[in-house]
């Protein structure tokens, strides 16, 4: 009976073989000369572009499996070139446009493949990717008008939606068809018809979202929920207290986050769970209205711009200890100046451009730089990135690793035209990405071409 306690359950077994290869690399990181230290912390820009080009033109067989998410794959790989700052040539790009344009049905939606049926998680994709390509051909190759018919035929009498004819209704198909009306200026009354009730249905005890009403909280389906809450101007109604004490659990020892509570830390969820606290920054005065609180907290980030962060965030066992969720309100500042609420623009369309152009007055809700280390040292190959030591690189831990870098980095900025400091990005200045828009996970710039093409359209 001892020896069964101390070979402890399966869940357990895996999560300590995690911690261990984790601790050893930081570990590794934390002996070595500080100049190596540099080198180790240093974005492979070049390669991971090398990685994802060769992709975009040619994939192994072993990628039949994903027939069906090909638009996925388009999405994955140019906006992890996008965040890296390049771009496609012009063959790559315009075989990149007809080939969506195959995918697009003629009755609206996009599906994984050319004669595919539409499904709302292959639209988000496609119209994402063709966002990211940018330029008229690429956006006036969406047919707005048929897929505003094909959201409808969606819509579930619940309030969500269905990701397909007959398909399953959950949190994800209610932000991928929100989500995509609202970038493309098609959201109306009609599409967001009590989306909230059903969101809200979705929120669990622990104060996560959960895929469906009933299921467990999960880093994936809560960005889906808080973003489409955010985009339908319903986001008061969460208890946003609660979905704060269970994000900020979500970062552990590794100093990854994992995606539900007693799972392993995954790359992925750097942009699932950190995209979460970046919405949160920006809903401060929600959030102190829930909290009871007259005043706007505003958190000051650190401003040193000689600040060491190679190795600051990583204790002797490798785990994260400095500025994590634990310290989130100790540094905080009571700010007596209102503020404008610029989480509740009028017009629907406009949500997502508002959004991001007020201020943030709460500092991350994450330790960023200690997420900056486990994406770099931890789920960053030679070429693309991965899940966790162990795993092998693929195009979706790419995007979202680099995702989740990209919030990272821009976390302590208080607004969208500021550059973040020295001391906010891991390693040299050069690993800066381009910024993201937290609500749609488009690159801003392209957010901002896209935004002005389909107001004037």
């Amino acid at each position: 009976m001892a020896a069964e306690m101390e070979r402890g359950t399966k869940t357990q077994e895996d999560q300590w073989m995690v911690q261990s290869q984790v601790f050893q690399i930081y570990d590794l990181f934390r002996r070595i000369p500080p100049n190596s230290q540099f080198a180790l912390l240093e974005l492979q820009r070049d390669k991971h572009i090398e990685y994802l080009t060769k992709g975009l033109k040619q994939l192994s067989r072993s990628f039949t499996v994903l027939d069906a998410n090909r638009p996925w794959l388009c999405y994955w790989i140019l906006h992890s070139i996008a965040l890296l700052r390049d771009s496609v040539d012009d063959k790559l790009e315009n075989d990149c446009i007809d080939f969506l344009s195959r995918c697009q049905d003629s009755r609206g939606g996009y599906g994984g493949g050319p004669g595919q049926m539409p499904h709302l998680a292959t639209t988000y994709a496609a119209v994402n990717s063709l966002i990211t390509l940018g330029g008229h051909r690429s956006l006036s190759s969406i047919n707005r008008r048929k897929l505003y018919e094909f959201f409808m035929r969606m819509k579930d009498r619940s309030g969500g939606f269905r990701m397909h004819e007959g398909g399953e209704v959950d949190v994800r198909a209610c932000y991928t068809a929100i989500s995509t009306a609202s970038v493309l200026n098609i959201l109306d009354d009609e599409l967001i018809q009590n989306v909230g009730d059903y969101i809200l249905s979705c929120q669990t005890y622990e104060g996560g979202i959960a895929g469906e009403p009933g299921s467990e909280a999960h880093g994936g389906y809560t960005f889906c929920g808080l973003a489409a809450m955010i985009l339908i101007n319903e986001v008061n109604r969460l208890d946003l207290p609660a979905l704060i004490n269970w994000v900020v659990f979500r970062q552990g020892v590794e100093c990854g986050f994992q995606g539900r509570t007693n799972k392993l830390v995954d790359g992925c969820y750097s942009f699932w769970q950190g995209g979460v606290a970046a919405l949160i920054q920006r809903l401060h005065l929600i959030v102190n209205e829930q909290m009871g609180l007259s005043n706007i907290l505003e958190c000051e980030c650190s401003t040193d711009s000689d600040y060491d962060s190679t190795n600051s965030d990583i204790s002797e066992g490798g785990q994260c200890y400095e500025g994590t969720s634990s310290h989130v309100n100790e540094t905080c500042q009571l700010r007596e100046e209102g503020q404008p609420n610029t989480s509740h623009p009028a017009d629907g369309n406009n949500v997502g451009y508002n959004f991001i152009k007020g201020h943030v007055y709460m500092r991350p809700l994450f330790d960023n730089i200690a997420l900056q280390h486990y994406i770099l040292l931890c789920s960053q190959e030679e070429g693309g990135f991965r899940d966790k030591p162990g795993k092998n690189r693929d195009y979706y831990h790419t995007c979202y690793c680099l995702s989740g870098l990209s919030v990272s980095q821009y976390s302590c900025t208080k607004d969208v035209e500021s550059p973040p400091l020295p001391g906010d990005v891991l390693g040299p200045y050069s690993n800066l990405l381009e910024r993201v828009h937290p609500l749609y996970n488009v690159v801003l710039d392209r957010y901002y071409e896209a935004h002005e093409f389909f107001t004037r359209s």
